[in-house]
């Protein structure tokens, strides 16, 4: 059982995998370490040695901004767009897409649910 930075990674996957599910690191940065920890990337994760494993560790800790400090590096970074009120950061205090996208339609994920006035318009109708 593999386990780093507070995260254990899935014993079935490959190890380029597992270190995704580590947040902060996607494919190209796992990759990166593996390449330099000299390990294979096809490798399973429940296949890996303490000293392996270790090497992994290092290398993260050594470079990568992960997990907690990456969260709250990201919600200051939020929170500080939202204090100068740029539009950037009115649009995230509205809870809209803050990068251009259109919202006459889409935008449902951030948006939420439709509301509750819509559904009864369109029910009157039938």
């Amino acid at each position: 059982m593999a386990r780093i930075a507070g995260i254990t990674l899935p014993p079935e996957k490959r190890i380029e995998i597992g270190l995704t599910y580590i947040y902060g690191i996607g494919r190209s940065k796992a990759n990166k370490i593996l390449e330099e920890a000299r390990i294979d990337k096809n490798k399973k994760v429940k296949d890996l040695t303490e000293d392996e494993i270790n090497k992994i560790r290092q290398i993260i800790e050594k470079r990568e901004k992960i997990e907690g400090d990456l969260r709250k590096e990201v919600s200051q970074s939020i929170k500080r767009l939202i204090d100068i009120g740029c539009y950037r950061g009115q649009r995230h205090k509205r809870n809209l897409p803050a990068r251009g996208q259109r919202t006459r339609t889409n935008a449902r994920t951030r948006k939420g649910p439709r509301g509750q006035t819509i559904k009864k318009l369109k029910e009157k109708k039938a």
